[in-house]
């Protein structure tokens, strides 16, 4: 039963493909189906209305602002509304109404449909493995320079994207900053991450004894970045509360905040730092 220490999470995998129209529509398809298996916060992927590539960033990009909705974030208002949850949009590409630089954006959503949160990737992906992939995100998006939390009626919860999940500043800040959870929408790609997408997610919960949510697009090998999938909820443990694979679907999880009080409990670090030794960085 959900209430004020218990609420269902659900992650959306899905599989976004070259029409910006059919991926919307299919993200809020997919938001009214985990409303109705009682999720009340829902999470959708990197770049759901787009395929992921610098080379469609600029294409699929929108406005991103509460006084001028795109045709995106108009369709993420409403069905945050109809669904009646709270819905954490994934991210898609913004282009600044001022500037006219590129962002990957993402937008948090209430059950009233309005917009409350608003996070652009920080650290951009700038990485070439020899004889593997090279990818340059900065070739065409700018990095954003603002941490990120909103309040939800269950407590504050923390969002960053993707490569933002390899620095554990942020959900380090988030967390002692009152954050139950931290969540990341996320493209891992399938030849660089099997390795270090499961650990990381566990490494920030055990780090900050929170919740920690990882949500990837479905991988599509039509298109030349395939992303990881295995989208994944970890528990303040370590735990893994649920996960997937490769396919388009939905990730859900009860997420019980008792289990945060029970292992700072047993576990007291909070209370045991030696800020006289190292710097508390959320000061």
């Amino acid at each position: 039963m959900q209430g004020l220490n218990v609420f269902k999470m659900a992650l959306i995998q899905l599989k976004p493909g070259p029409n910006k129209a059919n991926n919307i529509e299919n993200a809020c398809r997919m938001v009214m189906e985990a409303s109705r298996e009682g999720a009340s916060v829902v999470v959708l992927p990197e770049c759901f209305n787009s395929p992921y590539g610098t080379e469609y960033f600029k294409e699929y990009a929108e406005i991103v602002e509460k006084n001028e909705l795109g045709h995106t974030t108009l369709a993420l208002s409403n069905v945050a509304k109809e669904a009646n949850v709270y819905l954490i949009g994934g991210s898609i590409p913004e282009r600044s109404a001022d500037s006219q630089k590129f962002y990957n954006t993402c937008t948090v959503w209430n059950e009233n449909g309005e917009m409350i949160a608003k996070h652009r990737k920080i650290h951009l992906y700038d990485v070439s493995v020899p004889g593997k992939s090279s990818f340059y995100e900065s070739q065409v998006l700018s990095a954003g320079d603002n941490l990120t939390a909103f309040e939800t009626p269950w407590g504050k919860i923390g969002v960053a994207i993707c490569y933002d999940l390899r620095f554990p500043e942020l959900a380090m800040v988030a967390a002692r900053k009152g954050c139950v959870a931290m969540i990341y929408p996320g493209a891992f790609n399938s030849n660089t991450y099997p390795l270090h997408w499961e650990m990381l997610l566990k490494a920030r919960a055990i780090d900050n004894m929170i919740f920690v949510a990882g949500c990837s697009p479905a991988r599509d090998l039509d298109f030349s970045y395939h992303a990881w999938g295995h989208s994944t909820i970890v528990g303040p443990k370590g735990d893994i509360k649920s996960t997937c694979e490769f396919d388009e679907t939905i990730v859900y999880s009860d997420i019980d905040l008792e289990e945060i009080s029970e292992i700072r409990t047993n576990i007291p670090i909070y209370s045991q730092r030696r800020f006289d030794l190292y710097t508390d960085i959320s000061k």
